[in-house]
């Protein structure tokens, strides 16, 4: 099945609208980027997180416990296969954080998995965030 023209661009149009949500520190309007039924699963979490409330409670113990603030995001080597009405992104992301322990600069790998909700919407359905390796050398 070839992806309809256009959706690749709407999947990365998605994708921006959620990663600048998430490296502004905006909780509310990057999770407006998920459907509700979506899951979550964190190399920092210990357990796959089932649903957006979920993962919004979880957020809110780590500003509470850890007072955790995204200062900043940026992707790189993004890849998108779309698949009829879902499509999978892929990258690289830097992310600045602050906690109670100081500022940490952490390099990781995303794979998002979007489903078209409507023409020219796409919400994400799936968001796993592992380790980026050590760069050779």
């Amino acid at each position: 099945m070839s992806a309809a023209p256009g959706a690749e661009a709407e999947v990365l149009q998605a994708a921006g609208a959620l990663v600048a949500a998430f490296g502004a520190d905006d909780v509310d309007r990057y999770l407006a980027c998920f459907r509700e039924d979506a899951t979550f699963l964190f190399h920092g979490t210990d357990r796959l997180l089932p649903s957006r409330e979920e993962y919004r409670r979880e957020w809110a113990a780590w500003v509470r416990d850890d007072d955790f603030h995204v200062l900043g995001c940026r992707t790189s080597g993004t890849r998108v296969q779309v698949l009829g009405d879902t499509a999978v992104l892929t990258h690289e992301v830097q992310t600045t954080v602050s906690t109670r322990a100081g500022r940490e600069e952490l390099r990781e790998r995303e794979t998002i998995v979007f489903q078209r909700e409507a023409p020219g919407r796409w919400l994400a359905v799936h968001e796993h965030l592992s380790p980026a390796p050590a760069p050779a050398g």
